[in-house]
């Protein structure tokens, strides 16, 4: 069943992270999905900072649920607790029955069909980080609407976060994701052409896997990173804002 909205996430980042996240990181992100998933989709950008954003793309209000809750890894790691709005039990009245959350740090390269166009509930990316209770990275999530319920109503501000930190389980909303489903859920891995830049690319002198689809860069390189432009002519070829698949 393939997905009826691709979903991204922008706000303001902590002063002092790493990254910094513009309005062409939204509508490069949106060309790309444009490019590689044919299929009739609303591409929707939660946001409370909608200037610049190409019209094309839907701005829905940013919810601040959790906005202010840290990473208890620490303030130089991303908070994206605000996501868990996916695992409402309402929340196809905000993105209707099925859908995919991206990271806006992501390089799509091939055909998004053979990823999304999956039967099960739930899919995640995963096998990102060595701690043992990780197991899904939030970069990309596949999602039927009400399900798995649980990773949103079993959240607390104030004792989730610590919990999933003892719980071996990185990062923050994943982190949460992680230790309430524990590792039995459907993933994506190298096999299907999800890659991770940091782990799998950047190791093997920067270059392109033949079978390669998504590339999420997380961590502390982006696609836009001058390192990166210069070292990874795939991501040149990629990450652009036109509407033509590049050769």
């Amino acid at each position: 069943m393939r997905p009826e909205t691709v979903i991204c996430w922008k706000w303001a980042p902590a002063p002092g992270y790493r990254s910094t996240f513009g309005p062409e990181t939204v509508n490069v992100l949106a060309a790309m999905v444009r490019r590689h998933y044919r299929h009739p989709h609303r591409f929707v950008c939660v946001t409370d900072q909608p200037d610049g954003i190409d019209s094309s793309v839907e701005i829905l209000p940013a919810w601040n649920d959790y906005a202010a809750v840290p990473s208890p890894h620490g303030r130089n790691n991303p908070s994206c607790y605000r996501r868990l709005r996916l695992f409402h039990p309402d929340a196809a009245q905000w993105f209707g029955e099925r859908f995919v959350s991206l990271d806006l740090d992501v390089v799509i390269t091939d055909d998004l069909d053979p990823l999304w166009n999956r039967d099960e509930d739930v899919v995640f990316w995963g096998d990102t980080n060595p701690l043992p209770g990780s197991h899904y990275n939030g970069s990309m999530q596949l999602i039927r609407a009400g399900s798995r319920p649980q990773v949103w109503t079993e959240f607390d501000q104030f004792t989730s976060p610590q919990a999933s930190y003892k719980a071996k389980s990185f990062g923050s909303d994943q982190g949460h994701i992680s230790r309430i489903l524990g590792p039995g859920e459907a993933k994506w891995t190298q096999a299907d052409g999800v890659y991770s830049y940091r782990n799998h690319i950047a190791p093997d002198n920067h270059r392109l896997p033949a079978n390669a689809r998504v590339v999420v860069f997380h961590g502390h390189r982006d696609p836009w990173d001058s390192y990166v432009q210069m070292h990874c002519p795939w991501v040149r070829q990629h990450w652009t804002t036109d509407e033509a698949v590049p050769a």
